[in-house]
């Protein structure tokens, strides 16, 4: 039986991670948690990668979640269960600390671990026919304190608690009304939006992108964890770049710049 594949593709720019378990709208199995991972550091080595967009296979499903059809396996004592949750983790984790710009392009369903990999996105960008859940109540599922830091500090505490009290659907118009999606498209012009986000964001500076990126990171963190020396350091190889010569170059020349990354 097929278990679901992570397929990543490369071009130009851009890196795309597309979650291929279509007959089960794209749920995830331990191995698929795993290449996720695996996937997320490779585009994050590869310094032709500036931008990386995460995306369902077929036209219904970002993610429906974990594939429970699994979980007698896969989850079927608890060394079992630590060793999935080790593999959810560090999913979750190559995608909230990306050194890249990520964008969810998510179309049609958005439940559970998929809701959990898209609040790890920098950018969520919708369908207006998608729809969000977190079932976690009905299933007796214990959500972690991590992940739920990480949507709660994206939607506030009231809406955190609502999603997973009632465990209900919540429709593309409310996503957008509670702060959990940037921006909702119709269906049809969906890519061509993320594209044109795509485009503008692998334009501009890589390092100025980055520095952004891992200073907003910082800045989430408890006030004790974080490293402002880091954030420094980011903003001063910005200053000593070729691309801020080339920024300051290209502007006075009326054309656009040519980022190097360095």
């Amino acid at each position: 039986m097929s278990e679901g594949k992570i397929v990543a593709e490369k071009q130009d720019h851009l890196g795309r991670v597309i979650f291929d378990n279509v007959k089960k709208h794209n749920a995830m199995s331990k191995p698929m948690w795993d290449a996720l991972a695996d996937t997320m550091q490779d585009f994050d080595a590869d310094d032709s990668v500036r931008v990386i967009v995460l995306e369902g296979a077929g036209k219904k499903a970002f993610v429906s979640g974990a594939d429970i059809s699994r979980f007698e396996n896969e989850r079927a004592n608890i060394d079992r269960i630590k060793e999935y949750g080790v593999s959810v983790n560090r999913a979750y984790e190559s995608v909230q600390y990306a050194l890249k710009p990520t964008i969810a392009k998510i179309n049609g369903y958005c439940y559970g671990g998929g809701m959990g990999i898209a609040v790890c996105t920098d950018l969520r960008i919708c369908s207006e026919d998608s729809s969000f859940c977190i079932p976690a109540a009905k299933l007796g599922v214990g959500y972690g304190q991590h992940n739920t830091k990480v949507l709660m500090d994206l939607v506030g505490p009231s809406f955190t608690k609502e999603i997973f009290y009632t465990g209900r659907r919540f429709s593309s118009d409310e996503a957008r009304k509670m702060g959990l999606v940037n921006h909702v498209v119709a269906k049809d012009e969906l890519s061509s939006f993320v594209d044109g986000y795509v485009e503008t964001m692998a334009s501009n500076a890589p390092l100025s992108l980055k520095t952004t990126n891992l200073i907003v990171n910082e800045l989430l963190k408890n006030e004790e964890d974080q490293d402002m020396a880091l954030c420094d350091r980011l903003v001063e190889e910005c200053a000593t770049s070729e691309d801020i010569e080339e920024g300051r170059k290209a502007f006075m020349e009326k054309r656009k710049p040519e980022f190097i990354g360095r």
